[in-house]
Parts: structure tokens; sequence; C-alpha cells
């Protein structure tokens, strides 16, 4: 069948062979446009089984059903296809089939063997978890997995696994507006609006930049002074200062250690823990692998509490095993979000084993008001425990104290161009 069609040049590549084919880019590129014209074309061309993914679809409203039943209408290519409520089918047995992600399982993934290629919409959203589950799955001779995806987070698992170090067999593309021959008037306005009202914004919605820290993060102007402080870096363990632990205690979900180090007014994340499921005794045993020099817990407040199974409170378990504990005060989390602006400035972050503790500080952020989109208290998801613990640290760091007075490494803080 010869079909002629417009096409636009950057996204050429979608017509080449390769395992991983990624579009990547900001608003108004066409991407998602031009991957769903290139399916339906080869669709056309020969029996192709095609799977439309994304992270979550909670009906075939949220798929690109109707972006690809669109561009059956716009190439005339109507009686070539059946158009069902939740496949579209070809007269020559090609298959589009539409999925969420997150509700699969190895096992019931297992249902899209033998698909040709695999279009992920969104990607920037699609999680660790969703890729290992998919992408062996995914393993007919000469499949494909096409993904287009507006960047949001810089260290987001789509953006580090497929962009910033994409696989040998992978086409990468950045795509933008200007690239765009048929970008339309109305978003030109649109983007020379956000120009003018946002610039902060502006280079990631329009220009597709990932962002450092999260839309609305609460730390986040403290962040990006960090970094353009030279203030996230290699910050070693100075064996002349104690280190300090700072716990926020989960047993049910993540239980976070922060291990820091003070010289003067200045303070030192130089380590991190974090897991879930654990025992207290697993915890202690990850401490005392390190070759520190341990000078006070500091639990918070809830340190105190019993636990129904021993009787013991986390405060005197720690106790008998001659630790030095320090049990915090109860404070609300307004006021330690407060102290924890205060100590940010003076805090120097290790890259690598703080890490995991960065990227929970970017992205803790609050409840948004759904009728007055006022937002609200501090949301409780998955980082929300390490921001927890970095807040305990606000609250303790006037006590941590080093043992002998000696002369610690002294850092220079050299601002970024």
């Amino acid at each position: 069948m010869q079909i002629e069609a417009e096409f636009p040049r950057k996204l050429a590549f979608l017509f080449k062979p390769a395992r991983y084919k990624v579009a990547h880019g900001g608003r108004g590129s066409g991407k998602s446009w031009a991957f769903a014209r290139a399916l339906i074309l080869l669709a056309a061309q020969k029996p192709l089984r095609i799977l439309c993914g994304r992270e979550v679809q909670k009906s075939i409203k949220d798929s690109v059903h109707r972006l690809l039943t669109d561009q059956i209408q716009a190439l005339g290519l109507g009686a070539s296809f059946d158009v069902l409520e939740a496949e579209i089918r070809g007269k020559n047995g090609s298959l589009f089939l539409f999925a969420g992600l997150s509700q699969h399982t190895v096992e019931s993934i297992k249902s899209f063997e033998g698909v040709d290629i695999c279009w992920l919409e969104e990607a920037q959203v699609i999680t660790k978890r969703s890729f290992d589950v998919l992408l062996p799955t995914i393993r007919k001779d000469g499949s494909e997995v096409w993904l287009s995806l507006n960047p949001d987070m810089e260290t987001d698992e789509t953006y580090q696994r497929f962009v910033a170090n994409p696989p040998p067999n992978a086409l990468v593309e950045q795509v933008n507006w200007r690239d765009n021959p048929w970008f339309p008037a109305v978003l030109e306005a649109e983007r020379q609006e956000t120009l003018r009202r946002d610039p902060d914004s502006y280079e990631n919605i329009w220009e597709g930049k990932p962002k450092r820290v999260a839309e609305g993060a609460i730390y986040a102007m403290e962040i990006d002074q960090a970094y353009a402080q030279n203030r996230v870096r290699a910050v070693p363990y100075d064996p002349l200062l104690s280190v300090h632990l700072v716990w926020d205690l989960g047993w049910n979900d993540s239980m976070t250690v922060g291990f820091f180090q003070r010289s003067g007014a200045e303070v030192r994340c130089i380590d991190y823990i974090e897991d879930s499921f654990r025992t207290l005794d697993w915890y202690i045993a990850e401490v005392e692998k390190r070759p520190y020099r341990i000078g006070t817990y500091f639990i918070p407040h809830d340190g105190r509490a019993r636990d129904f199974k021993t009787g013991k409170s986390t405060e005197e378990i720690l106790a008998s095993m001659g630790k030095a504990v320090e049990v915090l005060p109860a404070m609300s989390i307004e006021e330690g979000i407060k102290a924890t602006r205060m100590m940010f400035p003076r805090t120097y972050f290790d890259q690598d084993k703080a890490g995991p503790l960065l990227e929970h500080l970017k992205r803790y952020k609050r409840t948004i008001h759904l009728k007055t989109g006022e937002p609200g208290a501090p949301l409780h998801d998955e980082h929300s425990h390490g921001a927890d613990m970095f807040r305990y640290a606000a609250m303790a760091v006037d006590q941590m104290g080093n043992a002998a007075a000696l002369k610690p490494i002294q850092y220079k803080r050299k601002m970024l161009a």
C-alpha cells in the first residue's frame, strides 16, 4: 500500500530500525502526533501488534486511542481499520492494545508477549518497577520500544535510563516547538506568555530541560542555593569530628538515618541509610559497619513510646546497647520547617552518600486543596521520611558537639558560574 503523508523531519528516525526510539522535549513539539501517525502508517503497511502503554490508565479516555483514531481519519485510512472501544484492529491483522503499566504484575504483563512495538507515552512518569516488569516481556525478535516524554526531574528513572545514559541500541532525539513545522499561532502566543510571566518554568515547559527540583518543593530555593554555592559535593568523613546520627523511626514504612558532622557553624551530611521492614538491630549493624566515630543518637519524641511486643522503647533499647541517646522534644512540622530553612545555608551534602536524601528533599511537597488551590500540610509519601529526618537534624544541630577540640577539615565555598 502506497501512502503519502507529511511528517516532521526531526522525527523521521521513527522509521529507522532500533530497539529503543526516544523523543524528549517540551510542549508543542508534535511528538505524540508524530508517534501516532508513524504507528498508523507502519500498521497499515504490514500486520503489527502494537502496545500503547502509560504508567496509569484508569479508562480508555486516558490513552492515546483518540489520537490514533484521529490519525486514521487524517490519513484517509478509515477503510483499513476497525476502531473499537478498547482496541483498534487493522483489516490486515494489525492490532493496537492499550494498558496502564502500574496495574500489571510480572505474571499479568505476559499477555503482551509477541508485541512488535510498544509505545510508552508520557514516559517521564514511568517507574523503575514498571520498566522492570515490562521490558523483559517485549522480547520478540526485532521488537521496539518507543518513548515520548516531556522531561520532569533530571533524576527521574526514564530520563536517566534513556536520555542521560541511553542504551547503545537507542535512537534519541530532542524535539521542541521550533522543530514542529505546524506549530500553531495559539501555542506561540502561549509560549511567549510563559516566557514573560514565568521564565523559571519556561525552560522546562517549552524547551524540555529537566528540572533539578520538583515543582512546588518546600525547600526548592534552599536546594538551588546549595548547588550554586557548591555545597553538594564530595564531603569526606573527618575523623577529628564526631558523627551524630539522626533518626526518623518507622517500622511498617521507611526508617531513615542521617549521619552528620559539625564544625563550628558548618553542618555536614556525610551519609544516609533508608530501608523498610527492618529491625533496629539491622540498622545498628549497618551503622557499625561504617568507620565513623559515633557521637549522639538523636531520635524523635516517639522514641519514648514502648513497643507492645517487647515492652521497651527505642530510647531504652539504644541505651541498653551503650549508645548516647537524646530524645528530641515535640515540635510542630511548620516550626521544624522554619528551623530547617535556617540550617540549610550552612549544610554541606555528600553528593553520593547523601544523594538519596537530597532526592527526597527535592520532591518534598505540600498537599494542594482541590477547590482553592491553596497549599496545605506537607504530603506524607515516600519522600516525607527523609525530609522528616532532616527536620529532626535541624532541631538537634545545636546539640551536636565534638568530644575533642581538634582542628577539622576546612571547606571553601565556590560560587559556580
